[in-house]
């Protein structure tokens, strides 16, 4: 016991400054590299892959909003008219002619892997609570691990370890686990230089367990826009057409 006590005084002793950094700074350091303001709109495109040939694609356009707020239409002919918002914790999918919206949860699936939470969420600060666990390298580089548990009870995912560049705190790569402790889907980030500065121009998750499988999620824009209230409503996406917000 005393050995073990001794090994974890010396590992914590020769941390790296990086490791003392306050870690939800760290964390919203990597959210930024997936939005660029805190109103935007993203056009967005999924694509899934079956043993590494395309299967389906589709589209949609996506605003967010401070608060936990997104609205995403469907913009694939066989899915027009669609509307999916989120607020908080809350989603609902409104269909063409309903007359109500019908609550659907972050885990609904899309297309493949891609699920109503993986395009109506694009911050990880604000539902999850980060704690460092190590260094490592990736591709050669340093990186850091961070274990993010969520601190909302109806995230997308309980738990997510996270590995970020060292040097800007870059997304790189997601193990991301549901409420029961699986290990649900396996995540890597695309970053490239988008509007003066390096962006996520897409997301790759690849099934934990069918691993013939991929989903691509394309960012084709990200564009600061900040759209009325009003439209975050399920009863007045159900009354109105939104033709008003094509991109």
């Amino acid at each position: 016991m005393f050995k073990k006590l001794m090994m974890l005084f010396v590992l914590c002793a020769n941390l790296s400054p990086a490791f003392a950094a306050d870690t939800q700074t760290i964390l919203k350091a990597a959210d930024r590299f997936r939005l660029n303001a805190d109103a935007v709109q993203i056009n967005t495109r999924i694509l899934l892959y079956k043993n590494d040939k395309l299967d389906k694609e589709r589209e949609y356009t996506v605003f967010l909003k401070p608060g936990r707020r997104s609205l995403v239409l469907f913009r694939h002919a066989s899915e027009r008219g669609q509307k999916m918002l989120m607020l908080d914790d809350k989603f609902w999918i409104v269909m063409p002619k309903s007359r109500r919206p019908i609550r659907v949860t972050a885990m609904q699936k899309l297309l493949g892997e891609a699920s109503a939470g993986d395009i109506a969420t694009m911050t990880w600060a604000e539902d999850y609570d980060a704690r460092l666990v190590r260094e490592t390298t990736v591709d050669n580089a340093p990186a850091l691990i961070l274990a993010l548990s969520a601190t909302r009870k109806d995230v997308t995912y309980k738990r997510i370890e996270l590995t970020v560049a060292k040097q800007d705190s870059r997304p790189l790569k997601a193990d991301l686990y549901v409420s029961s402790g699986k290990l649900a889907k396996r995540a890597t980030f695309t970053t490239a230089p988008r509007n003066g500065h390096d962006q996520v121009i897409s997301t790759t998750l690849i099934d934990a367990i069918r691993k013939n499988r991929k989903t691509v999620i394309e960012y084709q824009g990200v564009t600061p826009r900040d759209i009325e209230d009003k439209y975050f409503n399920p009863m007045f996406l159900v009354r109105n057409s939104l033709d008003d917000l094509q991109p």
